[in-house]
């Protein structure tokens, strides 16, 4: 009987359907791929899938708490979702200071308001006021503020002074916020990484509309950067622990600063990423899932963290 690999994915079509179509062209047999099908699920359900590559858990509860079902029982979740639960983009800046990756000054920043179910009496150790001069202090301006848990450019506010943060700060109303200094960059990039190794750079305009982001025809990568940033993306996703990730990078004086690299399920639709990106992640995506489904790696050994985080 063939393995099989099932696709997660919410509202993108192009993608799921070509990457089910590359597999089963070049599995010979031995793999195929389908769309996962989910209902009502029990804590006796049996394994089905050898691999599943989740492309919208991050938005449905019920989806994660399966694929830790499904994990549990030995298939091969993409990305595993012990470790994407438990990330965040703040922790993220302390795994890319212990890889060796340079990354913006950042502070963690308290709720605005009171998070739901709670009161003043819930934030009995919380300093009051807070001393923010020594946060600006800290990363001076004009800064960046955004969610710790957030992604797609969602609540992120550029503060040029300290009445442009508190304006913003007002806003984030129960979010989990933190500030970071900004880097004013001459290039930027993004960067997909499949399996921990496979690495595809992309000249990016975070500036630019939408469906102009990915830029076409860029000037070539001078070699030492291209190493630099190989080097950096491989480290931040072998220590996060995703095999599916893409990393950003603001390169400021010559150096790649790690700018987003929790984004493990990022964008591969053909129409924003442009015909040669696509082509590359989907090449990519089918080797390694069936690399993976032929091959299949325990999950208490699937991430490569530093030792000081074990």
């Amino acid at each position: 009987m063939p393995q099989i690999i099932g696709l997660l994915h919410g509202m993108e079509r192009a993608f799921p359907g070509a990457l089910a179509e590359r597999i089963n062209q070049i599995a010979g047999g031995k793999v195929v791929a389908e769309p996962v099908s989910i209902g009502a699920v029990t804590i006796h359900d049996q394994k089905k899938y050898a691999v599943i590559l989740d492309r919208i858990s991050h938005e449905v509860p019920f989806y994660r708490a399966w694929l830790k079902q499904a994990a549990h029982q030995g298939t091969q979740v993409v990305n595993n979702p012990f470790w994407f639960s438990a990330d965040d983009k703040y922790f993220g800046c302390l795994v890319a200071e212990q890889s060796g990756v340079a990354s913006p000054k950042t502070a963690l920043l308290p709720h605005r308001e009171h998070p739901t179910g709670t009161e003043a009496t819930s934030f009995s150790n919380l300093e009051f006021p807070v001393a923010w001069e020594k946060t600006w202090e800290y990363l001076g301006f004009p800064l960046f503020m955004k969610p710790a848990d957030g992604g797609g450019w969602k609540d992120v506010y550029r503060c040029a002074d300290p009445d442009e943060f508190f304006d913003a700060y007002s806003k984030t109303h129960t979010l989990h916020m933190m500030a970071q200094e900004e880097i004013v960059f001459h290039e930027y990039y993004r960067c997909y990484c499949i399996g921990r190794e496979r690495t595809h750079i992309m000249r990016y305009d975070p500036k630019a509309p939408h469906h102009e982001r990915y830029v076409q025809n860029p000037p070539e990568i001078e070699p030492a950067l291209r190493e630099k940033m190989e080097r950096d993306i491989v480290a931040l996703c072998r220590a996060l622990g995703y095999d599916f990730n893409t990393v950003e990078f603001a390169i400021r004086d010559g150096i790649p600063y790690a700018i987003d690299y929790t984004n493990p399920c990022p964008d591969a639709e053909p129409t924003s990423v442009g015909e040669e990106n696509y082509a590359w992640v989907l090449e990519n995506s089918a080797e390694f899932l069936i690399e993976r489904a032929l091959n299949p790696i325990p999950i208490e050994v699937s991430g490569t963290w530093p030792q000081a985080h074990r």
